[in-house]
Order: C-alpha cells, then sequence, then structure tokens
C-alpha cells in the first residue's frame, strides 16, 4: 500500500492530466488548480508550488517565444520559401525534400508553432499554382517541425525544461548543441520515411474550402432558405436537382442534434441546372433533419432550408435562379440573412492561445468586434453545419469567414487566427527581416561560444526585438502562449513533489520489477516507448516533468549514466506522431489539411516503430552506459 502523500499527490496527477487531456477547464485554471493543491494539502511549501513561475525555464520559453515572433513578423524565412515552387517544379516529392530542408534547420533554433504557421499559406499557395492537395503536404510540414526540434537546445520547450530539470537535480545540464549530430539522424530518417512512403499513404481530399487564395474555385457549406417567392416550393428534390448518391439504408426523419457531425456522403445531390453545381447535404424543416433516401420522396416547401455546398459563383447562381434567401452567416447570437455572396471569403484556423479556445462561436462576439460574420466551421476532419453558434472552439479547428479584408485581418491578430492564403499577401515587416535574423543569430553564437546562460540570451534577444521594432510590445506580449507557459508553471512543482514525497523510487522500483535484470539498452528502449505513448495522451511538457526524475533516478539504482534515459526521454517527448493532439503543430494542420484521427495513426504508427529503433540503437553509441 502506498503511503497517504504519495495516494494523495497520485489524485492530483491523475485529476490534472484528465483535465489537460478533456480540455474541460482551460489549461491555464488547471495549472493554477494544480499549484493550489499542492500547497493546501501540505505536499509543498509555498515557495516549492510556486516554483514555476520563477524557474528558469519558464522564462527561457517565454523569450523564446518572442524571438519567434519576431522572426514570423518581419517574415525572416519568407526569402527561403518563396522559392519552394521555382524549384519544386511542381513535383510532390521534390517539394516535400524542400520543406524539409527549409522547415528542419528553421526549427532547430525557433519554436515549432510560428514554423509550421509560417509554412501552411505558403504550401496552399503552392498547391493552388501546381494544382495539389495540401492534404498530401500540411501533416508532412507538421512532422518536419518536431523533427528538427529535436538538433538543438533551442528546438522545443521540452528539451530547455528538461535540461534545467537536470541542471537542478546536480547534473551538467545540457549544452546547445549537445545532441544535434542525433537529431540530424532522427531528422534525416525521419524525413527520408515521409518523403519516400509516408506521402503515400496521406490522403487526397480538401478541406473545408479547398483552402485556396483564389477564391473563385473554393467550396464551402452554407443554407439556403426558401422564402415565400421561391420557384422550388411545391417541387420534389429530384425535380431540382438531377443527381442523388443514396447511403445503403434509408433513414428516417432525425431530430437536428447540437455538435453532430455532417458527413458529405450521407446525402449528397447535384445540381446542373445553369450550369451550376451544388451539392445538397440535407434539409431542414420544422426542427427535423431529411437526409439520404427521404429525399427523393421529399417535396420541397415554405422555410425549408437547404444545406449545400459549392463555389461561391455556383451557389450565387443556383440561389438567384431559384430565388433563395442565404441565411447562412452567424452574427454572433443570431443568424442574418445577406444576400452578398462576393464579399472576402477566408478560413481561419484557431491558434494556440487563442482566447477563443473553449468559447462558442456566439460568445467570440466577431461581428460586433470586428464585422465579421461565420459562415460554416470545420472540426477534427468534419464539417460542422448544426449548432454552430453553440459549438464550443478547440485549436485547430476552421472557421469559414466572411467580411471586409480589413475587419478579417484585425480578428486574426486579436484572436490569433491563421488566415490561410497565400504568402504573399501575408503582412510582415520585411525591411525588418535582416534586423530580426541577425538578432536570432546573435543569440545562438553567444550560446555557443560563451558561458553566459541561455535564460539571459533569450531575454536580451527579445528585449532587442522590441527595441529594433522588429515586434512591437503588444504583439510581443501576444505571442506569449499562455497556455504553454502555465502549463508549466503548473508541472514543474509536480516534479518537485514526486522527489519529496517519494513517488519516484516507488515509480523506479516498479519499473525494475518489471525490466528485472535486464540490460540497459533494454530498459532505454522501453523509458523512449514509454515516454512517446504519454506524450500523444497528454503535452511533452507534462511527460517531462513526471519523467524526468524517474530517469535520474533509475539511472542511480542501475549504477548507470543518466545521459541516455534523459536523451531518450527528450527525443520521445518530440515522437508525436500518431494523434493530432500529441503535439499542437499537429492539431493546428488538421483543420487546414481535413485531416481525420485515422490519418495520423495511418503514417504516424510506422514512423514511430522506426523512430524507437533508431533512438534504440544510436543513443547508446554517442551517450554509453
Amino acid at each position: 500500500m502506498l503511503p497517504f502523500e504519495q495516494l494523495l499527490l497520485l489524485a492530483i496527477i491523475v485529476v490534472s492530466t484528465t483535465l489537460y487531456v478533456t480540455n474541460w477547464l482551460p489549461t491555464e485554471v488547471t495549472a493554477i488548480s494544480v499549484v493550489v493543491a499542492l500547497m493546501a494539502t501540505g505536499l509543498l511549501e509555498p515557495g516549492e508550488a510556486l516554483s514555476g513561475f520563477s524557474s528558469t525555464a519558464t522564462i527561457t520559453v517565454a523569450a523564446m517565444f518572442v524571438l519567434s515572433a519576431g522572426l514570423m513578423r518581419t517574415g525572416a524565412l519568407e526569402v527561403a520559401t518563396i522559392y519552394l515552387g521555382r524549384f519544386a517544379k511542381g513535383s510532390a516529392r521534390r517539394l516535400l525534400l524542400l520543406l524539409a530542408l527549409v522547415e528542419v534547420p528553421a526549427s532547430a533554433f525557433m519554436n515549432n508553432t510560428p514554423v509550421v504557421v509560417m509554412m501552411i499559406p505558403v504550401v496552399v499557395s503552392l498547391c493552388r499554382q501546381y494544382n495539389m492537395r495540401p492534404s498530401k503536404f500540411l501533416l508532412p510540414v507538421s512532422y518536419f517541425a518536431v523533427l528538427g526540434g529535436t538538433v538543438t537546445l533551442l528546438g522545443t520547450s521540452t528539451n530547455i525544461l528538461v535540461a534545467e530539470l537536470y541542471r537542478k537535480s546536480g547534473g551538467p545540464g545540457f549544452g546547445l548543441f549537445d545532441f544535434t549530430v542525433l537529431g540530424l539522424i532522427y531528422s534525416i530518417i525521419g524525413g527520408a520515411f515521409i518523403i519516400f512512403v509516408g506521402q503515400r499513404l496521406l490522403p487526397n481530399y480538401s478541406p473545408l474550402a479547398s483552402l485556396m487564395s483564389g477564391r473563385s474555385h473554393s467550396t464551402y457549406v452554407t443554407e439556403l432558405v426558401a422564402n415565400s417567392d421561391s420557384k422550388i416550393i411545391g417541387r420534389l428534390v429530384t425535380d431540382v436537382f438531377e443527381h442523388i448518391a443514396l447511403n445503403d439504408r434509408p433513414q428516417p426523419p432525425q431530430p437536428i442534434r447540437r455538435h453532430r457531425r455532417l458527413h458529405h456522403q450521407r446525402a449528397r445531390v447535384e445540381s446542373n441546372e445553369q450550369g451550376s453545381t451544388v451539392t445538397l447535404l440535407e434539409v431542414l424543416r420544422d426542427g427535423r433533419s431529411y437526409q439520404a433516401d427521404m429525399l427523393q420522396r421529399l417535396a420541397l416547401a415554405h422555410q425549408d432550408i437547404l444545406v449545400v455546398s459549392g463555389t461561391p459563383k455556383d451557389i450565387h447562381l443556383f440561389q438567384q435562379t431559384h430565388q433563395l434567401q442565404l441565411a447562412s452567416v452567424i452574427e454572433d447570437e443570431e443568424r442574418t440573412p445577406t444576400t452578398e455572396i462576393e464579399e472576402q471569403v477566408m478560413e481561419a484556423v484557431v491558434m494556440p492561445g487563442s482566447e477563443m479556445v473553449g468559447s462558442t462561436v456566439s460568445q467570440a462576439q466577431l461581428h460586433r468586434r470586428f464585422g465579421v460574420k461565420v459562415m460554416g466551421l470545420q472540426h477534427q476532419g468534419s464539417q460542422q453545419v448544426q449548432g454552430l453558434r453553440a459549438q464550443k472552439l478547440e485549436v485547430g479547428d476552421v472557421l469559414l469567414l466572411r467580411g471586409k479584408t480589413v475587419g478579417l485581418r484585425t480578428a486574426a491578430e486579436t484572436c490569433r487566427l491563421l488566415l490561410v492564403e497565400g504568402v504573399e499577401n501575408s503582412l510582415v515587416r520585411k525591411t525588418k527581416n535582416t534586423t530580426a535574423l541577425l538578432i536570432m543569430g546573435l543569440v545562438v553564437l553567444l550560446a555557443s561560444f560563451t558561458g553566459i546562460p541561455i535564460v539571459v540570451l533569450a531575454l536580451a534577444g527579445a528585449a532587442t526585438m522590441v527595441v529594433t521594432r522588429c515586434l512591437r510590445i503588444d504583439e510581443a506580449i501576444g505571442s506569449l502562449e499562455a497556455s504553454t507557459l502555465m502549463l508549466l508553471v503548473g508541472t514543474i512543482p509536480i516534479g518537485v513533489a514526486m522527489e519529496s514525497t517519494g513517488l519516484v523510487d516507488t515509480v523506479v522500483n516498479g519499473l525494475l520489477a518489471v525490466g528485472g535484470s535486464a540490460s540497459p539498452q533494454l530498459f532505454l528502449a522501453l523509458f523512449y516507448i514509454i515516454t512517446a505513448l504519454l506524450t500523444e495522451l497528454i503535452s511533452n511538457n507534462a511527460v517531462a516533468v513526471l519523467l524526468t526524475p524517474v530517469a535520474i533516478s533509475l539511472a542511480a539504482t542501475l549504477d548507470i549514466s543518466a545521459m541516455p534515459l534523459l536523451v531518450a526521454l527528450l527525443f520521445g517527448a518530440s515522437a508525436a506522431f500518431m494523434t493530432p493532439f500529441g503535439y499542437q503543430t499537429n492539431a493546428i494542420v488538421m483543420g487546414p489539411g481535413g485531416y481525420k484521427f485515422i490519418d495520423y495513426m495511418r503514417i504516424g504508427a510506422p514512423l514511430q516503430l522506426i523512430m524507437v529503433v533508431v533512438a534504440t540503437i544510436f543513443i547508446p553509441l554517442f551517450w554509453p552506459f
């Protein structure tokens, strides 16, 4: 039986982990609750429980967010990325190779999220230019960034965190380039799999609105209302639409449910009248949804709502031909009709740290604040049509927005939304890109050749970004990802409590009981696998905090160096390939790529197996036991 203190700490870990995974509470609230619980239960003194706020790891990560934002805001990578199309020449494999060559070194010194954010519009623009599907490239964009994050200490916040925890335990920590050779091997092997094998495993479909900056060919989901003047009243669906693709089984009318996912294959009806092509998804009448076989016998009536998808041009033509009313935009609390189909339409991806995460569409008040209307939503690879106003938003969700350019861009900056469009339209301070690169270069050089702590250099670099006007002060503050920083604040004291209560020793004894007298290499492989699997479920930073003291204690018990196990922890914590929520960049590309959960498993599982083998073979070669 475990001692009461360990049981109490385990309960806090289980509850907080559940909250982090389910997102029932905002990450910031959960993190503060953990700190309060550790103090209230007496597991830690107030100074220890609040140690996450003063940790050099937290401060360094915050400074790196500002440095990365400076590089992003000035378009420092644009010089490299605008030539991708020229050299790719329409070849998917060549484009993937060029993406890897740009992203891996960029992610080695920048936070992964800004790198992926910068690359999404580039990839979308190139896909439009060469008639390729973004779904073939956007997940590799995330994976290349993840792989590149293993090349240097600055690559991810997890690297910085583990190095700090190791130093606090009495170890030497890690230098900037201590695991660069292994990181390059890791990136080359993983990148080769993605380019030559993974590309075949990726899906070939479009997301909510084809994600092209040229709107004349994009499609989106909207609603048309049959008013009293409509020409379709009294006509059968089959008279209005020529082709119907049905499900295998007929379905009775279904009551409308909130948050119900709508798939195109349930009821697909195409209209080719007047040269237009509009897809009918369902008919809504008196609170009921008519789909599939029921549409064959359905006569359309006054106030019927037709849920359709198509290009703006086709929908406009269909609307005018049949005298229908467009009524799909959401002005905060209410649906409001509009007749301006030619207004500017953009997809916007909800980014980590967005104020909209956890809020409903109506609570965001986009129309009141920015004059922006919500036309549709894609959530976890599925288009949401019903319950839009009550749909809670998550990272990676794609909103289809309509509004004036100024309003759209203001909403994007204020609410941390990524407008998916061509890189040529991005707002960057190009005159400052050389300055931003110089600042980042000096931070790296001084960290490499002097004994100045990384935290000092990162803070100085962040301040210089603002002083030189690469960033405004509000942009610097806005670049701080509160959820990531507060996660560190909430998890760092958990590691302290694990050691003070003896929970670390209990876990180590359990591992020894499982492993018995196995070789250290087997323990290393086991440790990597445990880390990688946990990272697929919870934050890599949380995994690092929980397992770093376990790695150090296990190494002491086995009488081996802690370095191999800690490196396995670093690389395993970055190996989040199999789920969209294992790494936040995976979630960001989910909406733009139209990915579903199975897509991550299809390519991520074999990639994960390859990385386990690579880590098990190469780590002991560079860091002997």
